[in-house]
């Protein structure tokens, strides 16, 4: 016979039915970053109708966050669709906004 998981003394399953003990009850993982206490977000500007740039403070570090954000039992929530830049990165970006513009330029 085929067994799967780990053995008690090379017979059977670990687990024995006949112990007082019950398997761990499975945990559900609940998280809202909207309800979150240690998030303080400063909507800057709305990109479009469910896009939007926001400044946030979170775990003691400061991002600039651009995501989509969809409704749900009438609450605007974010999506997964986005990004997180963190101070540094946002400032690479910001310091070739002049090459991204050519470029556009360039392509239209």
């Amino acid at each position: 016979m085929l067994f799967r998981g780990k053995r008690k003394d090379g017979e059977g399953l670990a687990y024995d039915e006949n112990e007082d003990h019950a398997p761990p009850n499975k945990v559900s993982k609940t998280f809202s970053a909207v309800d979150s206490d240690d998030s303080d977000d400063v909507v800057v500007c709305e990109i479009s109708k469910n896009r939007r740039v926001s400044v946030r403070n979170w775990n003691g570090k400061i991002w600039v966050d651009i995501r989509e954000f969809y409704v749900k039992d009438g609450k605007q929530l974010p999506g997964k669709k986005g990004i997180s830049l963190s101070l540094d990165q946002w400032n690479v970006l910001r310091d070739h906004a002049e090459a991204i513009d050519k470029a556009l330029a360039e392509n239209s």
